[in-house]
């Protein structure tokens, strides 16, 4: 129930069911679903119906010194065919062969920003929606018979 990351509306909906509907005190509460009073007192003096958080900058201390050689690196890669790119924890390791000392966390969150922007940019394409006369538009060719 309790865990990490967000709370999902259905905690949300039982905290509230539990005080407003059964009369049950916050301390109940907390005990009961697993969460701690700061936030069940949330909860219940929000009328929000969910609750997260997005980190707007991550902060990349260590990473910033390398990130020229990380973008040589994830460039080249992306350039090999298929079967002979690298994983990202073999591109990390050639980075700390480099010198640099930082974590894999980070390696991997960059990566994953760095391919989400590159491939946005490649996204774009042109599908018409008018076919030849004659040809089925349907993908499995099927033509119907009267």
């Amino acid at each position: 129930m309790g865990g990490w990351g967000m709370k999902g509306v259905d905690t949300i909906a039982r905290i509230r069911r539990e005080y407003f509907v059964r009369g049950r005190s916050i301390k109940e509460i907390v005990r009961e679903q697993h969460v701690s009073r700061n936030t069940v007192r949330k909860v219940l003096r929000s009328g929000a119906t969910e609750f997260t958080y997005e980190r707007e900058v991550q902060p990349r201390p260590k990473l910033g010194r390398w990130q020229a050689d990380l973008d040589r690196l994830l460039t080249g890669n992306g350039a090999k065919p298929a079967r002979e790119r690298l994983t990202l924890i073999r591109l990390f390791e050639e980075l700390r062969g480099l010198g640099y000392d930082g974590g894999y966390d980070a390696v991997r969150r960059y990566a994953r920003v760095w391919k989400r922007e590159r491939s946005a940019s490649t996204a774009d394409a042109y599908v018409p929606l008018s076919f030849a006369p004659g040809k089925p538009t349907s993908s499995t060719g099927a033509t119907r018979s009267s």
